[in-house]
Parts: C-alpha cells; sequence; structure tokens
C-alpha cells in the first residue's frame, strides 16, 4: 500500500512475524485463494501524529507539542479527558482549552503516556499545538483468501502503515470496498510500479477488524465473486519448496488471471526480516503488463503443487522481478490469534 525506508534490504516494508502457528490455525486446511484488488478505508483508533511543526505566533515560533514530549509516531486518543477519533475532535478540544494548559494521553510502543502542553494562539488568533495529525487512511491491496466455512479473510500479507512515520495505523473500523484496476504504473529498477484503482465506494464487500503486521484481517459480506472459485489446501510450511509456482492476481480491468514465478528461496521461520520465501516473476505476459510485482499486487496469493503457500508483500526496489511473500501459515497464525 505504502513505501516505507528499510534497513540493510532495499523492500517496500520491514516486518516481523510471530514465531508459532497456532492450534486454532492449523485447523484450517482448506481456503478459497481470491487474487482480486480491493479499496481498503480505515479510520485510525485517536489520530497518529505524523510530523511536529512550529506555531507562528505574534512573538515568533513555539513548538508546544515537541516540548512537551509528543514524538512523531505517538497516537493522541484523549485531550483534556475527552475521548479523539479524529482531527476535527482533535481541534474542538485544543480550541476549548482556551489557551490554558491541557493533558493528552498517547500511545506509543503500546504504552500509554500522558503529557500536558499548553496550546498557543497563531496569527490568526486559532490555538494550536504544533502537531499535524491523520486520522484515517485508504487505498488499493489485493484479497488473498477466505475462509469457506466462516467468511474470515487475510489480505496484504503485511500491515497498513503512515506513509511519513512507518508506523503501523491504529484500527478503529475499517471496510473494503469494489474496486478494478484502471491502469498500471510498471516498475523499473530504482522505480517500484503501482496499480490505480478505480473503486465503488456504494458497494462495501466487507469489514477490516484487525491491522496486524502480518496482514489486514476481517469478514467478507458480500460473496458474490466467489460463487465459481474452489477452496484449495492449505501448504504446511515445510511443504514450500524453491521450483515453479504460481500467482493469482488482477492487474487489468476486473480479471484475476494467474501466472508463473518461481520461488527462488524458502527463509526459515525466525528470519530476522520476517521473510517467508523469495520470488521471481517469470511470466513473460506479467511482465509485459507491470515490469514484475508492484504495489497494490501486495496479498496476491501464491500457489505450488495444488496448495496455497502464501502471499506476495514486497517488491525488491532494485529489481521489480523479484520480491518477497509471507507463508500462509503466518497469517493464519495472525487471524485466528
Amino acid at each position: 500500500m505504502h513505501q516505507s525506508k528499510a534497513k540493510k534490504i532495499a523492500i517496500s516494508l520491514l516486518l516481523t512475524f510471530a514465531m508459532l502457528v497456532s492450534a486454532q490455525a492449523a485447523e484450517i486446511t482448506s481456503l478459497i485463494p481470491i487474487g482480486h484488488t480491493v479499496g481498503i478505508q480505515m479510520s485510525a483508533n485517536g489520530v497518529l501524529v505524523v510530523h511536529l511543526s512550529p506555531v507562528q505566533t505574534s512573538e515568533g515560533e513555539v513548538w508546544p507539542a515537541r516540548e512537551a514530549g509528543v514524538r512523531e509516531g505517538d497516537t493522541i486518543v484523549r485531550v483534556g479527558g475527552a475521548e479523539i477519533s479524529s482531527n476535527d475532535d482533535l481541534q474542538k478540544q485544543i480550541a476549548l482549552s482556551g489557551g490554558q494548559p491541557v493533558e493528552l494521553e498517547l500511545l506509543r510502543d503500546d504504552q500509554t503516556r500522558t503529557v500536558t502542553l499548553t496550546p498557543c494562539a497563531d496569527e490568526d488568533g486559532v490555538y494550536r499545538i504544533g502537531i499535524l495529525a491523520r486520522d484515517s487512511i485508504a487505498g488499493i491491496g489485493t484479497l488473498t483468501y477466505v475462509d469457506p466455512e466462516t467468511g474470515a479473510y487475510g489480505s496484504l500479507g503485511h500491515g497498513i502503515c503512515d506513509s511519513e512515520t512507518g508506523v503501523l495505523m491504529p484500527l478503529r473500523e475499517g471496510s473494503l470496498i469494489y474496486s478494478v484496476v484502471g491502469s498500471v504504473q510498471r516498475g523499473e529498477a530504482g522505480e517500484p510500479g503501482s496499480l490505480q484503482g478505480e473503486f465503488q465506494t456504494d458497494s462495501t464487500l466487507g469489514t477490516v477488524e484487525e491491522n496486524t503486521e502480518s496482514g489486514i484481517f476481517g469478514t467478507l459480506t458480500d460473496k458474490s465473486f466467489l460463487q465459481s472459485l474452489q477452496a484449495v489446501p492449505v501448504a504446511e510450511a515445510d511443504e514450500i519448496s524453491v521450483g515453479e509456482a504460481e500467482i493469482l492476481t488482477n492487474v487489468e480491468g476486473d480479471t484475476i488471471e494467474k501466472y508463473s514465478v518461481q520461488v527462488v528461496k524458502v527463509y526459515p521461520q525466525d528470519d530476522e526480516y520476517g521473510r517467508g520465501m523469495m520470488i521471481r516473476v517469470t511470466d513473460q505476459e506479467l511482465l509485459d503488463k507491470t515490469g514484475g510485482i508492484v504495489q497494490g499486487m501486495s496479498g496476491s496469493p501464491l500457489l505450488q503443487n495444488g496448495k496455497i503457500i502464501g502471499a506476495v508483500t514486497h517488491v525488491l526496489v532494485g529489481d521489480p522481478t523479484c520480491g518477497y511473500a509471507i507463508s500462509i501459515e503466518r497469517m493464519l497464525e495472525e487471524m485466528t490469534n
């Protein structure tokens, strides 16, 4: 969905994963692989601080938030005891302070912190605290699978992060909406490509209930496009091998196609970067259309020997024909936690 900087390895996101597969995940033995793009809309639980800035007052610059200890990546959940769920809520509470000290409740690294700061009036007389905050996010990704028994789905294979801070967006509520691919920006070495989606905002497909490092999860409420699709067995980690595989993906209009890829490396479960496998696109038709793996294809399911083995998650910035994938076991572990 969004590209962020990674250390040591040039990939679009850097993730860590739980290492054990739960008994509940192990009970899911078959899934319907999808490969269709979806629009994803999410509202944050609180507001995410994406940038600190000075407030320009009649007496010069002041930094109320920074001086109080607020950091980029913090989530503001309460101001003066009032719950905050949007930027409008935040601005209202700051205005109500009348320039008096106010207490902010923050979430940072899953820990609750409290700071006190004093809003100041800018040159127009508007009280501000010197932050730029985000309360929602939207984009395009690919639906990986649906559990035929429950309608539970998994998508993306990585979390939705704020593009400025790289912080996992704290989820309040979200939804999937119907989309088709309008155009493709082809990937080139050093310049990841992307799918350009066309969305039907009045066509809700399901809920987004979890945003995790291993993907987003929820319930598919509109199953109309599943009617012609069949469930396949779930591969265990030791069944994934180097060799031929297939990717299901939607890179043109409303059509899901199957393309050839090669699993070139399978990583151990304790891989420090959380990688499940490395893949290379070998299908010339897909290479002609996209240049390889592009943003928006995250979540495209991978099949090997008739089983679902995982989902594409990252593209190598220097070589868009290659990327990384998460194993299906890891996605199911996160979904069933």
